[in-house]
């Protein structure tokens, strides 16, 4: 081997360990911080809730009885749209162009 070779090799090999020095490195503050992430979420974690208790006993169900219905406290109410929000959604969209209207369906 020559000299000129055995320089080529010495600095082919202070580059490869750079590079893999480099990537150690790398790779441990990569490390690091997932860690100190995962324990910040720790720390910011809530207690689970509770539920007060109601001081309304106006609301409670009714007693039920044996073999009878069962009650609801309030009954429940149907829904009924107001006369406003009738026309509303059909206003929406404008009409579609003539070439996109296809005829009805015939039924069999």
């Amino acid at each position: 081997m020559s000299n000129h070779d055995k320089r080529r090799l010495k600095l082919d090999l202070m580059i490869a360990f750079s590079l893999f020095a480099a990537g150690v490195v790398v790779t441990a503050l990569s490390l690091e911080r997932i860690r100190a992430e995962s324990q910040m979420e720790l720390a910011q974690a809530t207690k689970p809730l509770q539920g007060t208790p109601s001081d309304d006993h106006s609301k409670a169900p009714a007693e039920a009885k044996p073999g009878g219905d069962r009650p609801t406290t309030p009954a429940p109410e149907p829904a009924r749209p107001e006369p406003q929000t009738q026309g509303a959604a059909k206003s929406v969209l404008p009409p579609a162009p003539a070439e996109k209207v296809a005829p009805p369906i015939k039924e069999k």
